[in-house]
This record gives C-alpha cells, sequence and structure tokens, in this order.
C-alpha cells in the first residue's frame, strides 16, 4: 500500500527547519499528464474541439465593451466573433466554465493537500512588490503572447500538440526558449 501512495504523490519537504509541519505530497507527474491527456481527448469527443483558455478572457472582455460601447461592437468583426447575433448568451460557452472549474479545482486541490495559503513566492533578493510587478509584466506578456498567437498554453501548447500542429510546437518552443532566456537576466532574484 505504502508503494502505491508513493507512486500517486511526491513527497516535498521544505529544508527551513519546519520539520514540525506536515509533509506536503504534490500529485506524480506522470499521471497528471496522463489525467490531462484523458481531459483532452474527452474535450475532442463531447465538445468537438480541444481545449484553450484564452478564449474565455475575449469572451468576458467582448460582453464588457458591448455594455459599454454597444456600437463599436456592433461595427467590429473581433467582437461579433465572440458576441454571436445575440440569440445566445456569450457566458454560454463552454470555455467559460473551463476557466471557473481550474480555479475551482486548483482551490480544492490546494485544500486538499493543505497549501491554501495567501503567500508570494519569492527569492531572498527581492522585494513582495518587486516579485508581483515582475508577475505582472510576465502575465501581461504572455497574455498579449497568447492573442498574438491566437491560443494560449492550453489551446497552442496541448491541443496544438496534441494535433501536431506546426504552430502549436513552434509556439511551445518560443514558450521554452523565452522563459530560459528570461531566466537569466532574474535569476538574481532567486539565488
Amino acid at each position: 500500500m505504502t508503494n502505491i501512495k508513493n507512486w500517486f504523490s511526491h513527497h516535498h519537504e521544505d529544508n527551513a527547519g519546519e520539520e514540525a509541519l506536515l509533509p506536503k505530497f504534490y500529485w506524480n507527474p506522470y499521471l497528471v499528464g496522463i489525467g490531462l491527456g484523458i481531459v483532452l481527448l474527452a474535450s475532442f469527443v463531447i465538445m468537438g474541439r480541444g481545449l484553450g483558455a484564452s478564449g474565455a478572457l475575449s469572451t468576458v472582455v467582448s460582453v464588457v465593451v458591448n455594455q459599454v460601447a454597444p456600437e463599436h461592437t456592433a461595427n467590429n468583426e473581433f467582437y461579433k466573433g465572440y458576441l454571436g447575433d445575440g440569440s445566445v448568451s456569450p457566458f454560454k460557452d463552454w470555455l467559460i466554465f473551463l476557466v471557473i472549474g481550474v480555479f475551482v479545482g486548483g482551490f480544492f486541490s490546494g485544500a486538499l493537500a493543505g497549501r491554501n495559503k495567501m503567500i508570494v513566492e519569492k527569492g531572498p533578493n527581492i522585494s513582495t512588490k518587486g516579485r508581483l510587478t515582475y508577475a505582472f509584466i510576465g502575465g501581461t506578456l504572455m497574455g498579449f503572447g497568447a492573442k498574438m498567437a491566437r491560443g494560449c498554453t492550453s489551446g497552442q501548447g496541448l491541443t496544438g500538440g496534441a494535433m501536431l500542429s506546426v504552430g502549436g510546437w513552434a509556439f511551445m518552443l518560443a514558450v521554452f526558449a523565452g522563459g530560459y532566456a528570461m531566466a537569466y537576466f532574474v535569476r538574481r532574484q532567486w539565488i
């Protein structure tokens, strides 16, 4: 039984003298990868398309812009693509529920593992404000890049990669190359 438990979780110990705290277990990445592949396959079978979360943000932005400036959205093909003809609420798009499920599932997973804490993960050489600033800038660049690439890491990377799309593989290679290149410049904050 212990071997099965060890297969499903990876033991992680903080080495900051916190022996009194209960150990935290992470899910086995191989099993999680298999599970994610099954979810992607189910997405194709049930919905007829793969995963992709950045479309949900575009839908929400389109609805907000439509509330503020309906004449602008009526004459804009980008917004029309997300708003449709008005007969069905754009919030009935399944990607909205996918993103909500990611947040709810992440919360419950963290709660089950005892890791739901309001903390800012940072290295010893950067302030909390600096860490949040870098996170905001990085998130903004990733969001802008996802829009330009016509998909986020789940849409381009997972779905595109599974379909052996050249664009999906190019996107993921660029994400990893950009991440490693940027790590050189921000490494001093973490060591």
